[in-house]
């Protein structure tokens, strides 16, 4: 059972957001599952999004410092292949891609920053 049933965040460019997500989520095995002019959706499922960008051009608040969300992912691989994407396509470093003993002994994750400034990150707990 899923804890969450998705989440949205407000992006100031939908189009520079779109350039970012589609290769960063690609790499999670995730896909655009959603698009209309104001929102664009990733997921598993056509148009069941769990993930959304919404276009708030006024509106846009930043998070606290605590805030960010953290993507499962599939393998190692993948959280190397979701850093290097997000590097590639505007993202900026907050910690790298690797193994984080401070948080478990095989939490392997990358940290970065997506193009509007939001803390984001790609986990696997575990070896694989």
């Amino acid at each position: 059972m899923r804890f969450i049933h998705h989440l949205s965040l407000p992006s100031r460019d939908l189009k520079r957001a779109a350039r970012f997500y589609d290769p960063v989520m690609k790499a999670l095995g995730y896909r655009r599952v959603w698009t209309d002019e104001r929102v664009i959706g990733y997921g598993l499922v056509d148009r069941q999004d769990q993930f959304a960008l919404r276009l708030r051009k006024r509106e846009h608040r930043m998070t606290g410092d605590g805030f960010h969300i953290a993507f499962v992912a599939p393998s190692r691989k993948a959280v190397d292949a979701f850093y290097k994407a997000a590097m590639k396509h505007g993202g900026k470093d907050n910690g790298g891609s690797g193994l984080n003993p401070e948080y478990g002994r095989n939490y392997y994750a990358a940290f970065v920053f997506d193009p509007d400034g939001y803390r984001i990150e790609a986990v696997i707990n575990g070896r694989v």
